[in-house]
């Protein structure tokens, strides 16, 4: 099924700094500079990010490009590419599939640099001062539940990348990134089915991953961007066709091993990583996941909310 252009997202005056070949663009803790030889290639993410606050300061965290490809590939079968500093971590991928790239690149920037942090492949949303951070492995509907709880009024704090850090007070916090989130395939239909009123960039058809687009973060995610908050629950999804909303106990050990496993940089920081991987857990009730119903999903983690929060299985 062939989604249309959601227009909604054009009809709004973007709020970003803009140069004639540049923009500036900031997200949580993390300021990016963007630049292109495309014009359309900057209108698009302009659009994505319009309710993000631009830059203030001269420095950037990552100075990352998005150009065409030149010579032959710039006209016939044109191609783009991504690149940090001039580094190109991935082949070249067709030209309208500009906006993908550039969040698979930028999420290629953060699992591999930002080492102030034990960077986790998951889902984290928040709700009355307490977050669930979902972590499975690729096609588990990961970004779909996160998308549902978000359209009902979780703060989203990442769909794809956890930021963990340890407070003053020695407890696991996840840094907010709060950038769109990335839904492939059918994914798109649910959630548009499931929210009338979720704001998507366009589709990019046939890329590697299917079809993709981007759901707008809620503007008051962003606005929140700055609130960092403590780790409650971790938990492991799976979407069965089909199957009932189950939440089962999980180990402590069990879901350190699996933690482990969807962590990008825990041989990077060494004992600093088990000790925060280990708080995670430690501090959070932790739970395997099946569902098929997003509504019925929602309404078990907002129980979750009556539950003391204890820490411990």
């Amino acid at each position: 099924m062939r989604y249309p252009y959601d227009r909604s997202i054009s009809q709004r005056e973007p709020n970003l700094h803009a140069f004639p070949s540049a923009l500036s663009l900031k997200f949580g803790p993390l300021s990016v500079s963007v630049s292109s030889n495309s014009s359309k290639t900057l209108d698009c993410i302009r659009q994505l990010y319009a309710d993000y606050p631009e830059n203030e300061s001269d420095f950037f965290d990552f100075h990352v490009s998005i150009d065409s490809a030149q010579g032959i590939r710039r006209w016939y079968k044109p191609q783009i590419n991504f690149s940090l500093d001039g580094f190109k971590p991935f082949k070249p991928l067709p030209g309208d599939q500009a906006l993908p790239l550039f969040e698979w690149g930028m999420n290629w920037c953060v699992s591999n640099h930002c080492h102030d942090y034990l960077v986790v492949h998951a889902a984290v949303v928040e709700k009355q001062g307490r977050v669930l951070m979902l972590s499975a492995p690729p096609g588990a509907g990961k970004s779909t539940l996160c998308a549902g709880l978000v359209c009902r009024g979780w703060r989203l704090l990442s769909d794809e990348l956890a930021l963990v850090s340890m407070s003053d007070d020695g407890l696991v916090q996840v840094t907010p990134l709060g950038r769109p989130v990335c839904l492939k395939n059918q994914s798109l239909g649910v959630i548009r089915s499931f929210s009338q009123d979720s704001r998507f960039g366009p589709v990019c058809y046939d890329t590697v991953k299917g079809d993709v687009a981007h759901m707008l973060a809620p503007k008051e995610s962003i606005d929140r961007s700055q609130e960092l908050a403590q780790l409650s629950w971790v938990v492991f999804p799976r979407y069965a066709p089909q199957a009932k909303s189950v939440l089962s106990p999980q180990g402590k050990a069990q879901s350190l091993l699996n933690l482990a496993k969807q962590s990008f940089n825990l041989n990077v920081l060494g004992e600093m990583g088990y000790r925060l991987l280990n708080q995670s857990i430690t501090q959070s009730d932790c739970y395997d996941f099946q569902y098929s119903s997003l509504d019925d999903a929602v309404k078990l983690f907002d129980s979750l909310l009556h539950v003391p929060d204890t820490g411990k299985n």
